[in-house]
């Protein structure tokens, strides 16, 4: 399975009124590992970034005047993407950049072209509802260190969505371990199931009963009612 892990950053925050793409950054994910492969490229947005889109980004005109346009990128773009399931957080606001832009190229729409799209925001509300879910919020709730992140950056934050998708969705993925007749001498296919011949059981001995009954007692005593774990 290939997914990647797309970010941008922008001039504002409004791609209705203008604001364009200034930087986008991809990570890819094989069989839910990080490969080596990334795609990351600044755009030359031909406009002024707003003061507040600057403050988060730290990315010039200036810095991005001799930047490649952003029709010099979309074909690689495509290919990066290609067959692959594209993970965003708060999709609707990269795609809606993303789609201006394919627009203003009139090409065919972007998201269109796309073979699914996952939005880390939506999963999050649904797990943690009433709580924040931004990446950085994610970040702490999943102990994922973002200390070098000091500015927004599309790789950077590509790269930190990685490994909160990753923890997010985390977990048993197969449920066959409830399906298991442990009784059975043969496994699923139907072969002999191999079983250990080395295990060590230990009883519990008498003093060890009468030591644990010592402690349900007293743990009775203190809540002033028996343990539901009680005998």
């Amino acid at each position: 399975m290939r997914q990647v892990i797309l970010d941008t950053e922008t001039t504002g925050l409004n791609a209705a009124t203008g604001d364009r793409i200034i930087e986008i950054g991809c990570v890819e994910l094989i069989n839910r590992r990080l490969s080596n492969r990334t795609f990351h490229r600044y755009i030359n947005p031909e406009r002024e970034i707003d003061a507040g889109a600057y403050a988060v980004h730290g990315l010039s005109r200036e810095f991005l005047a001799d930047k490649p346009l952003f029709a010099h990128i979309a074909d690689e773009l495509m290919e990066f993407l290609a067959d692959a399931e594209v993970i965003i957080h708060n999709a609707p606001f990269d795609l809606g950049f993303l789609e201006s832009e394919f627009n203003r190229l009139k090409r065919a729409s972007f998201k269109a072209q796309l073979s699914n799209v996952i939005d880390t925001l939506v999963d999050a509300r649904q797990m943690f509802p009433g709580k924040r879910n931004s990446l950085d919020a994610l970040c702490d709730r999943f102990a994922i260190s973002n200390e070098h992140r000091t500015l927004h950056g599309a790789l950077l934050d590509a790269q930190l969505l990685s490994e909160v998708y990753l923890a997010m969705t985390r977990g048993q993925e197969d449920l066959t371990i409830d399906l298991i007749d442990y009784d059975s001498k043969t496994d699923a296919t139907g072969q002999a199931r191999a079983l250990p011949t080395d295990l060590i059981i230990l009883q519990a001995s008498a003093a060890d009963c009468e030591a644990h009954q010592v402690v349900m007692t007293e743990i009775a005593k203190s809540n002033k009612k028996e343990p539901v774990w009680g005998s």
